[in-house]
């Protein structure tokens, strides 16, 4: 599976300079996105799975960039951490009350930014998300965007394999949907997602 993370990054940094930052990212475990802290001046990694936040911690020893992150197993309307920026990694949609989240996080810092799945996102049939990531963004219409921009990328797989792999753990709904890439080799599922930036 290959989507293209580097670019993700480098659209994030488009919208928000984190250079010298204190940044609190929220959904950080697993750590694709870790490359965005590299010129950060600290990174405090929330997220309440902590076999999530074992395989940050892999990935930030094998990038050298252990000393940029503090790891915090936690549920993130219980944090108090202060920064320059909250970071929501494709996770805002997964909490259970984002416009609360969204207000929480302004009592953080004077900036948040969402990087999140997109509601035409062919991606999010398939993860059976669709629900949650259309929920996620109407609960953010009372917020006033100072940036937004929309981007469309894939996700590649050389075989069905992999897919089932990936999607799994998204419940039985998910792998029924995906059934119809069964035998196929060398695909694409488009994905769109977001960025977007608040201020207080």
């Amino acid at each position: 599976m290959a989507v293209d993370i580097n670019k993700m990054i480098t659209n994030l940094l488009d919208i928000f300079n984190l250079t010298d930052k204190t940044i609190i990212s929220v959904g950080a475990g697993g750590g694709q996105f870790i490359e965005y802290g590299r010129n950060a001046k600290k990174v405090f990694a929330v997220d309440n799975d902590e076999a999530a936040l074992e395989m940050l911690k892999e990935n930030l020893i094998r990038s050298g960039l252990t000393h940029q992150f503090t790891l915090i197993n936690s549920d993130f309307y219980l944090i108090n951490q202060h920064g320059d920026v909250v970071i929501f990694e494709l996770s805002l949609h997964e909490l259970s009350d984002p416009a609360l989240a969204i207000k929480h996080a302004l009592t953080l810092s004077p900036n948040v930014l969402i990087l999140d799945h997109w509601i035409t996102s062919d991606w999010i049939y398939f993860i059976d998300e669709k629900e949650k990531v259309t929920s996620s963004w109407a609960a953010l219409e009372t917020f006033d965007f100072k940036k937004f921009q929309h981007y469309d990328t894939f996700e590649f797989f050389d075989d069905y394999e992999e897919l089932f792999e990936k999607i799994k753990g998204q419940g039985e709904t998910a792998i029924s949907r995906i059934a119809e890439f069964q035998g196929k080799k060398q695909f694409t599922i488009p994905l769109s997602y977001a960025i977007a930036l608040i201020s207080g």
